[in-house]
């Protein structure tokens, strides 16, 4: 293949890269490409024009400005974002750190399960007023050793917090729509339509889910009648996966226990909106997807995928345009 010129737009998962990070992607592009910063929209509008690929955020402007672009590897584990109907009809392909981000946003997933069943979460909000509630708090608290997880979407963030789950002594299931691979945690993975008898048997349902023309508001009124009563909800992937409305009702009427959401429908969440008040519903801005390592794992795919693209091999992380994730 010819030198390949990479332009690179810095995002909030991936600052400006420094000059490590550049002899790095030099390095597997080889001597005669050319690596681009755009340090600026303006800088990026005019680099766009001739870049062969694009590391980071691209939109419908910046694809319309491309003329030799040929593939993107996004700096989101989400490709939502990404598919917007230009992309979608193009011939340009996708990749990006999916399968890559499991681990924290398990960790997430986790800490705002045990801010809930171990009722860390009201007792800092309490305060000094904490001690007057100890006796209150200890009624409320459970263990998760011996309960069901029930996962919703087995990929990379379903495996990661089957994982966990096990180390917290827990069994696991897990439903995909796709013809995915067993876990030392979870002996079979089910098909969709055993969904009912997932959420049934489950403690705790957590989503995996990518943002998809059909996981849109997947979790409904509907969906959530059919989870065990008490069972608690953690969505660290996609809001828009949520009827926010649904589950508040779910939460108040006692149908479920409560929520633990690192992601909302509509962001930031409006100061008003009931999630913040709803009783056992406990919420981060969306912070899951930070981590020390996360850049780096990505920026390694990254380089060793412009080997493949270069030999013409499949690329790591690859994106189904179609599938939407």
């Amino acid at each position: 293949m010819t030198a390949l010129h990479i332009l690179l737009v810095p995002t909030l998962q991936m600052p400006k890269p420094d000059a490590d990070v550049l002899a790095r992607i030099q390095a597997a592009a080889g001597p005669d490409s050319t690596v681009t910063i755009a340090e600026s929209p303006g800088e990026a509008y005019e680099a766009i024009v001739d870049a062969d690929v694009l590391l980071g955020r691209i939109d419908a402007d910046l694809l319309a400005r491309a003329k030799r672009l040929k593939w993107v590897h996004a700096t989101t584990a989400g490709a939502d974002a990404y598919l917007f109907p230009e992309m979608m009809d193009s011939p340009v392909i996708l990749s990006g750190d999916k399968g890559l981000v499991g681990s924290h946003l398990a960790e997430t997933a986790f800490g705002l399960l045990l801010a809930i069943t171990r009722r860390i979460a009201v007792a800092i909000l309490d305060g000094p007023k904490s001690w007057e509630h100890r006796v209150e708090y200890r009624m409320e608290e459970f263990e998760l050793e011996g309960l069901t997880m029930g996962i919703v979407g087995f990929g990379g963030t379903g495996r990661a917090i089957a994982q966990r789950a096990a180390g917290f002594d827990m069994r696991c299931l897990a439903v995909d729509a796709h013809d995915v691979p067993p876990s030392p945690q979870v002996a079979e993975v089910w098909k969709p339509d055993r969904l009912e008898e997932l959420l049934g048997q489950s403690d705790v349902v957590a989503s995996g889910l990518p943002l998809t023309p059909t996981t849109d508001r997947m979790f409904n009124d509907a969906l959530f009648a059919q989870f065990k009563p008490g069972a608690i909800f953690v969505n660290v992937t996609r809001g828009e996966i949520c009827d926010p409305d649904a589950l508040v009702r779910a939460v108040e009427s006692g149908r479920l226990g409560g929520a633990g959401l690192d992601v909302a429908h509509e962001e930031p969440l409006p100061a008003d909106h009931p999630l913040w008040t709803t009783k056992n519903v406990v919420m981060t801005p969306h912070t899951a997807g930070a981590s020390q390592l996360r850049l780096g794992r990505n920026l390694d795919r990254f380089c060793r995928n412009i080997e493949h693209f270069r030999a013409g091999e499949p690329l790591e992380g690859l994106i189904d345009k179609e599938a939407g994730f």
